[in-house]
């Protein structure tokens, strides 16, 4: 198999993955839940990094199928050495881009040992596309296993290949989902690498994560106070009861809903109280300093829970810039339907979640602050609407207790791997929580050691920059 170079970009200081112009109120939340992570500020923009792409077999685990396909990945060779060891930062359900390999801690580790830095994108995101569109019969090529065994033959192809790196060794770092892929990489494929960082990693696949906007409620109270945390349930409570008692047309107008959303439609009613708390759970996931509090300001600026909260949502819904905001389940099911590259990377989620994960982050719990209307059959639904009839509960749950049998849930019996989550990530609670960094979130952790750091953030990053020593010794 063959790899070639396409091009070579100067890496000037990247700004992050933002919702595009034109991106509406769904796709934009999305982005900003799914993105990639924030990307280190500390950018050394003469670096030069090129991109590049590896020919991957179509199905690693059956003989009979030969179509292959080209995988994206970049590469920043500026401190390597031959024998140096290969540094591989593992791309989630996001596009890649250069400056995850120009700068942050992992960059700063590669400086210290004479490293190759490396950012390898997942099969059917950003520009990795296995086959020419998202159909249900195309996509069935998703899998988290197919996207580890193309990262062994990268890992292989990479140290027969690349002059200098036949002895090297490899450290591999993700975030999120990827951080989820290091841990489980290092599992199936021990011998391939001396050791990981994993950032915010889920790693139990559950059907109803109701656990996760228990941990915003707590988060908002935490950072934001006790009385926003209260006003943005009685806020939600009121939309609920106008809809209960029949004036559901008031929240309409209020939200400046478009005139097709069905008051009467459970699943439009659903798909509006799961975007009031996605647009919460971007403000408490992607939480820096000020974030949650300059929120709870504007909130609590207002003179009353509804108008307090309702304001707040509507002048998020209206960055779409649509004359009105579409918030029906027709509108949200026709982003998923999208079986075109174009149409971003919700569909392919969505996918990995009824086929591998679960991870519906429902209303199912009493000790959170929004609501009852999004439950566990508004994301059951989608997925029988979407990918076919086969996907019904039981169905779904018995994919989620493969994925738990084969990497273990909660217990992976993995070594070297270094796990660590912020005290406001929802997502920790999917996660092995031995090192919980306060008052931070998710994957919040990648920059260089600085002075602004915590004590805590600084002492975890000193300790995987300890045992990155260790292993490569």
């Amino acid at each position: 198999m063959t790899y070639h170079l396409v091009g070579i970009t100067l890496v000037l200081l990247a700004l992050g993955q933002c919702a595009q112009a034109g991106d509406n109120i769904f796709q934009r939340t999305f982005k900003q839940l799914h993105g990639e992570p924030p990307l280190p500020a500390n950018q050394n923009r003469a670096d030069v990094v090129q991109t590049l792409w590896i020919e991957q077999k179509l199905d690693h685990f059956d003989e009979s199928e030969t179509r292959t396909w080209q995988m994206r990945y970049m590469l920043n060779d500026g401190f390597f050495k031959a024998g140096g060891p290969m540094f591989i930062f593992f791309g989630g359900e996001w596009t890649i881009s250069p400056g995850r390999i120009t700068g942050g801690h992992m960059y700063d580790m590669a400086k210290e040992h004479n490293g190759l830095l490396v950012y390898t994108e997942h099969r059917y995101y950003g520009e990795s596309h296995p086959l020419p569109d998202l159909s249900n019969e195309n996509i069935q090529y998703l899998h988290v296993t197919q996207a580890l065994a193309d990262l062994a033959h990268f890992i292989t192809t990479q140290k027969t290949t690349y002059e200098g790196l036949s002895d090297s060794k490899v450290i591999i770092v993700g975030g999120s989902y990827s951080a989820t892929m290091v841990t489980w990489f290092k599992k199936i494929y021990p011998d391939l690498v001396v050791g990981g960082w994993a950032s915010s990693a889920p790693l139990l696949a559950k059907l109803n994560f109701l656990e996760y906007k228990e941990i915003m409620g707590q988060s908002i109270t935490l950072m934001g106070g006790a009385d926003c945390n209260k006003r943005i349930e009685n806020g939600i409570a009121e939309m609920e009861t106008m809809f209960a008692t029949k004036r559901g047309a008031e929240v309409k107008a209020l939200l400046k809903l478009c005139e097709h959303f069905d008051v009467y439609s459970d699943l439009d009613v659903w798909t509006l109280f799961n975007e009031i708390s996605e647009i919460f759970a971007g403000v408490v996931q992607g939480h820096y300093a000020g974030r949650i509090e300059g929120v709870c300001q504007k909130i609590m600026a207002e003179s009353s829970d509804l108008i307090g909260v309702s304001k707040y949502i509507l002048d998020e819904f209206e960055k779409s810039g649509d004359k009105c905001n579409d918030l029906s389940y027709d509108a949200i099911t026709t982003v998923f339907l999208e079986s075109r590259y174009t149409g971003g990377p919700m569909r392919q989620w969505l996918y990995q979640t009824c086929n591998e994960y679960g991870w519906y982050q429902t209303s199912s719990s009493s000790a959170q602050p929004f609501g009852t209307k999004f439950p566990l059959a508004l994301f059951t639904t989608m997925c029988a609407d979407l990918y076919g009839s086969q996907y019904t509960n039981s169905f779904i749950e018995r994919q989620l207790a493969n994925t738990n049998t084969y990497f273990g849930g909660m217990s992976p019996n993995v070594k070297n791997v270094y796990l660590t989550h912020g005290q406001l990530d929802p997502w920790r609670a999917m996660g092995i929580q031995t090192t919980v960094i306060p008052e931070h979130a998710h994957c919040s952790d990648f920059g260089s050691i600085s002075d602004k750091d915590t004590a805590e953030m600084r002492a975890s990053k000193e300790r995987i920059a300890e045992l990155v020593r260790e292993w490569l010794n």
